[in-house]
């Protein structure tokens, strides 16, 4: 299994051709970082394929792979950066569906001391940034600002929040000790150096990750499979021990 930041996405055009022809090249959304991390290699255990993992923030993604970033598969963190490309007809027709629903944790850095239990808790005098995921481009970031909007924090808290390019940079804000807290995805809130607390899912949109095939790619029945693998029982085992569950339609 490789792993590429985003930004290297476009820089797999440049490995060797047979390492291009004979992996899964696949995009998805940075809360996966940490389930993909697992599913992946038990994946290229099952198929003898190999895989690469290229992670960021899903709009920044989606761009990319609309410029023709070589992805065979993109799993977004939301619904609708899925359905704008199979709109403009970027992916393979009827690939793409809801995998996953995601959730918010609110998260402090172990050892310092603070003691949040609700998002009213951030606008206290004691919390001086807050980490999120852009809401321009991340799902999460989005979510993260629309439930400090229905707590009737938003106003605030604002001058507080600090943005992080996707939501795992957040996460490093938090781990770092940069911010006080931040606003994540659950999936990544299992790390040891963090204090989560989960986020009422009354406060925000359902998040549903959603992914799809892209139209262009050599790789569509390997890149069903592995969409088969996410979703069966070997990989949702994996998935729902890092907070994920199941939509009500596969």
């Amino acid at each position: 299994m490789i792993v590429l930041p985003a930004v290297l996405a476009v820089a797999s055009l440049l490995l060797p051709p047979a390492i291009v022809q004979d992996t899964l090249t696949v995009f998805a959304a940075s809360d996966l970082q940490l389930p993909f991390g697992e599913i992946a290699p038990a994946f290229e255990r099952a198929t003898g394929q190999q895989v690469i993992l290229v992670f960021g923030s899903s709009g920044a993604l989606a761009t990319q792979i609309e410029r023709g970033a070589p992805a065979d598969i993109f799993f977004s963190a939301d619904q609708r950066y899925v359905e704008q490309l199979a709109e403009r007809e970027v992916l393979y027709p009827g690939s793409h569906q809801v995998y996953a629903l995601g959730y918010l944790s609110l998260v402090t850095r172990r050892g310092s001391g603070m003691r949040l239990r609700t998002l009213a808790d951030l606008a206290g005098s004691g919390v001086k940034r807050i980490a999120i995921a852009n809401p321009a481009h991340a799902p999460y970031g989005r979510a993260a600002e629309e439930a400090m909007r229905r707590a009737g924090i938003w106003d605030s808290v604002e001058p507080k929040v600090v943005l992080g390019e996707n939501v795992r940079q957040a996460v490093q804000f938090v781990t770092t000790g940069a911010v006080e807290a931040g606003i994540i995805a659950r999936s990544l809130a299992g790390d040891p150096a963090l204090v989560a607390i989960p986020v009422d899912p009354s406060l925000y949109d359902p998040i549903l990750q959603t992914a799809g095939i892209v139209r262009r790619t050599a790789q569509l029945e390997l890149a069903r499979r592995f969409l088969a693998f996410v979703t069966g029982a070997e990989g949702w085992a994996v998935m729902q021990r890092y907070g994920f569950s199941r939509p009500a339609s596969p």
